[in-house]
Formats: structure tokens, C-alpha cells, sequence
């Protein structure tokens, strides 16, 4: 019999079983401390379990979304495809799961409702929904940046007769959606890889888009054996070569400004990467998110192409995005999403001409039309970063609450702790590289460092780390000056929690990209945990 099931006392619990929550309790093991994971799902995988809508893929390539902590893993695990469908990557979730023997101290279906520290035991109490409470001196939030699904506020939608799908909460089970009106709001990087399936399902598609993005053709096909045997021969090279890369990414960045090479040259390579797929395509040139000139000269690139894809010149307008620089929001990598729009069975619904009126019984009113549907997609994404954590009733030092905390914005020091709360870490949290990189790096690299700083305090007897408050002023203005730096911040975007409403407008990663992030963090490492208060007992005494 496990230790999860005969205690509730651990020396570390750990919050989500995503590829996080699996590397952090795979880590924990190896610095001997005894782990619990407890995840809501009833399975692993993290937003790969939830996001189970036809047409979820991942948009970095199978060779480099995976692990790089285990050789035999890499070695052993084939993918399908260039680009890896959802199933596949929860089979991959599973078979890691299973390789590691994990999930013996996974606990499922348990929802924290609230993570508290007891000061004076220096413990961390957590408690779920179903009335359970464990206790643990380590706390890991590795709730994932994009778990918790933002399901729209709009004025009827719960009177709808029909069925409501959100593609962040899709059912388990096969649903049959063929010969349906189908409606689908939201036109985000999820929106763009489900429309083109639900188009081959629906008797009607109505796309009810807000806000049009920039995507490029995602090229995806089956895997090519000789690229998987040049990957699996020189894994560890290119795994090193791509942590150098700012988004954790091995590819090609260019150097030079857009602006500095002819308009020849220029179309050139935006014709070589717009052929080659990927969102890779925004790397062309060194300066496409820092200035507007540069920005411009890809933003028309793709514009054009939308309209040379695209039929109708008054849809092609609606679809080619001229209110935010190219890639200042999530781009995507999508199949056939702009040609979707040349079926007779798709009309797009332009909302900022005909505002969204209200949900009924039998459809949606935009403008002045009613469209009757049969199902309801919500493709309106996530309260991203920091949703799953607000979704827990969090309290530190002094009944010091997380919600309070935060009410005017995240503030952590590295994205990995927040003053106010010991012993807590979280992993790719606000003020880290997180979702402008391969999250998979991003999250190894923090919960490696995690791990490293479990156990240098483990050997010195340490009850409590805590982030200074000043180490985290310090962090966060530089994490705001970098944002300052780009084109990020000239886009609407969940980067900044815009779609959320009443949500803080910050922008919440860092845009210093994996290579200097990691840098910073090993050397606060080296030099004793700069930034951070260690409290350790002396003789029976606590010192800090």
C-alpha cells in the first residue's frame, strides 16, 4: 500500500498532474522526499485531458514538446506525426506516468479548494473539495498557465436548449456533432484548430468572431523517419542547442532587421518560412516584436495571404487581423483554417459590427439577426497563468491572502515563489518565460531548479525559503521594463488578462526569453539563494 493512501502527512504535495506536476513528483523522489500530487482530473496530462476538441494539436513540434530528462525516454517514444495531436500527447503523458511508476502517488479527483500556512508548524494544510486535508512543509503549484477555461458572461447562455461545449473543458466521451447548426465563439488558437473540423461536421457553421488573428499554415504531416533517427542520434546536442534559443525552441532565428535587407530578399524568406510552417515564422528577422516598421512588413506578408486564400474580399477583410502587430498575441499554426471560410456551409459573423445581444432558447442574437443553432462551441480560451491558482483560496504569513496579495496584478520573485507565502513554489508562475516559450523547457528548467534548491535546503536543516519582498519589487520592474522593450504590450491580449474581466491589465511573463531567465536563476543559486530568507534551526533555535 502506497504512503498517498494510509496518510495525509507528506513532505511535499504537489498541486496538478500536467507534465509539470509529473516532473516535479518524478524530481521530489530523487531528493528523498515523500510526495503527493493531487489532481482535479481523473487522469494525467493537464490541459491535454481537458482539451480534448476535434483538431487539438500541439503547435511545437512532437520531436521537441516532450522530455529531456531521460535518453531511454526519448529514445524509446515514437511520434506520429510533425505536429502531435491531443490522444497522442495524453498516450505520451501515460506511458511517462506508467515508465515511472507515478501514479501510486497521484491522487485523482481531487479538486484543492484551499492551500493555508500554519506559522507556527511551518506546514502547509491542503484541502479538497470532497473534504480531504493533507499536510505537507513543501507546497508545488504546478496548476499549468493554461487550465482554467474562461467560460464568456453572456446574458442568456444559460437558457440555450442545446448543447454548450468549451474546447477547455471537452467531454471524454465521442460527442456527434454531424449535421448540426453549429455556432462557435472565439477565434484564439483554439478557435482556429476545431472551426475547420466542426465545418466538416455541421450543416451550418457560424463563426461569431471578435477579434480576427494572425496564423500560419502548420505544414503538419506524418513523421518523417529520417528526421526522427537525426533527432534520436544527437538528442542531447540539439536539447542544449535549444535551450540557447529564446523560446526554448531549436530553429532559425534571423538576424538581421527587416528593414535592413531588400524587399526582395525579405518576401523571400517570408515565402521559405510561410512554405516551411510553423509559428516559427515570426523568427524571420530579429526585430519583428520590437518595432512597429519592421512588425509591419510580416503582418502584410500574412495578410496578403489570407486574402489570396480566402474567396470573398469582405471576408477576407474581416479574417486579416490589422489591430496588433504580429505576434504580439499568440500566434498560431493551423490546417486549412482560412480556406474553411470558402465553404458554402461557414458564415462568419463579424461581432464588432453586430455586437453579441444575448443567448436564447434556440440560438444567438448578433446585431439585429437571430442564427438558430443546435450546439454552442465556446472557444474563448483561458483565464491564463494565474486562473487555476486565483481558483484556489491560497493564505500565507498573517492570514495573508493570495486574491489580496495579487488584486492589482501577480508579483513573484522568478516566477517560482511570492513573499508572504514559505515553502510555496510555483512552476512557470507570472514573471517567468512560461507561455512565449516550448512550456516543456520552460517548465523542466523550473522544476529542476526547484528540486536543486528542496535539497540544499534539506542538507542544511532548513524550515522555511521565502522570497523577499524587495528581491520581488526588483524582479517584477525588470520584468515589466522587458515587456516595455516589445510589441507585446500593443495587443489586447490574455498575455496582459484582458479577456478576463475585472482581471488586473499586467503583463504577466517574461519576454528576457529561456537563456537569460535561466542564467538569472542559477546565479541566484550560486550565490546562496540571493533574494531569499532561509530559515534554519541552530541548536534548537530558528535563524534566519
Amino acid at each position: 500500500m502506497s504512503a498517498a493512501s494510509v496518510t495525509g502527512k507528506f513532505d511535499i504535495i504537489i498541486v496538478g498532474a500536467g507534465f509539470a506536476g509529473m516532473y516535479m513528483l518524478y524530481k521530489a523522489r530523487e531528493v528523498g522526499l515523500s510526495a503527493l500530487v493531487l489532481e482535479t482530473a481523473g487522469g494525467v496530462g493537464g490541459t491535454w485531458f481537458w482539451n480534448r476538441y476535434p483538431g487539438a494539436r500541439c503547435d511545437v513540434e512532437s520531436m521537441q514538446y516532450s522530455y529531456s530528462f531521460c535518453e531511454e525516454l526519448q529514445q524509446e517514444w515514437q511520434w506520429s506525426e510533425r505536429y502531435a495531436s491531443q490522444p497522442e500527447i495524453l498516450n505520451y503523458a501515460n506511458h511517462v506516468a506508467h515508465k515511472f511508476n507515478l501514479f501510486r502517488d497521484i491522487r485523482f479527483n481531487s479538486r484543492v479548494s484551499s492551500a493555508i500556512f500554519h506559522e507556527g508548524e511551518r506546514v502547509w494544510q491542503l484541502s479538497t473539495d470532497d473534504g480531504e486535508h493533507y499536510y505537507a512543509k513543501w507546497c508545488v503549484m504546478a496548476t499549468g498557465c493554461l487550465s482554467a477555461a474562461q467560460r464568456p458572461n453572456i446574458p442568456g447562455l444559460g437558457t440555450f436548449k442545446g448543447e454548450i461545449y468549451h474546447t477547455g473543458n471537452w467531454p471524454r466521451q465521442p460527442i456527434d456533432l454531424a449535421g448540426r447548426n453549429i455556432g462557435a465563439i472565439g477565434t484564439g488558437s483554439s478557435g482556429i484548430q476545431v472551426i475547420p473540423e466542426l465545418a466538416k461536421l455541421a450543416k451550418h457553421l457560424y463563426v461569431f468572431q471578435r477579434t480576427p488573428n494572425f496564423s500560419i499554415p502548420a505544414r503538419n504531416q506524418p513523421m518523417d523517419s529520417a528526421y526522427e533517427a537525426e533527432w534520436k542520434q544527437s538528442y542531447a546536442e540539439r536539447r542544449t542547442a535549444a535551450r540557447k534559443m529564446p523560446a526554448g525552441i531549436l530553429s532559425h532565428i534571423g538576424t538581421n532587421s527587416a528593414l535592413a535587407v531588400s524587399p526582395e530578399d525579405r518576401l523571400a524568406e517570408y515565402e521559405r518560412r510561410w512554405a516551411a510552417g510553423g509559428t516559427g515564422f515570426t523568427a524571420a528577422y530579429s526585430d519583428l516584436l520590437k518595432y512597429e516598421d519592421a512588425n509591419s512588413t510580416a503582418a502584410e506578408f500574412v495578410r496578403k495571404k489570407i486574402r489570396e486564400v480566402v474567396t470573398d474580399p469582405a471576408v477576407a477583410n474581416l479574417l486579416a487581423p490589422v489591430n496588433h502587430p504580429i505576434g504580439s498575441k499568440r500566434i498560431c499554426a493551423d490546417t486549412d483554417y482560412f480556406a474553411t471560410f470558402n465553404r458554402q456551409n461557414v458564415t462568419l459573423v463579424d461581432l464588432r459590427a453586430n455586437p453579441l445581444q444575448e443567448v436564447s432558447e434556440h440560438g444567438l442574437t448578433a446585431g439585429t439577426q437571430l442564427y438558430e443553432l443546435d450546439t454552442l462551441v465556446l472557444a474563448t480560451g483561458f483565464d491564463a497563468i494565474t486562473g487555476a491558482l486565483s481558483k484556489i483560496d491560497m493564505v500565507g504569513r498573517q492570514a495573508l491572502s493570495l486574491k489580496e496579495k495579487w488584486q492589482n496584478g501577480p508579483n513573484t520573485y522568478l516566477g517560482l515563489m511570492t513573499s508572504g507565502f514559505p515553502n510555496l513554489f510555483i512552476v512557470t508562475g507570472p514573471g517567468s518565460p512560461s507561455v512565449l516559450t516550448n512550456v516543456i523547457v520552460a517548465i523542466e528548467d523550473n522544476v529542476k531548479w526547484i528540486a536543486d534548491c528542496l535539497a540544499y535546503l534539506k542538507t542544511r536543516g532548513a524550515e522555511t525559503i521565502e522570497a523577499t519582498a524587495s528581491a520581488e519589487e526588483g524582479w517584477m520592474e525588470h520584468v515589466g521594463q522587458a515587456a516595455e522593450g516589445t510589441l507585446y504590450i500593443k495587443a489586447k491580449s490574455w498575455y496582459l488578462g484582458v479577456n478576463v474581466p475585472g482581471k488586473p491589465v499586467v503583463f504577466m511573463p517574461y519576454v528576457g526569453g529561456v537563456p537569460t531567465y535561466q542564467k538569472i536563476c542559477e546565479e541566484v543559486a550560486a550565490d546562496g539563494y540571493r533574494g531569499f530568507t532561509i530559515e534554519v534551526h541552530t541548536e534548537g533555535l530558528r535563524t534566519r
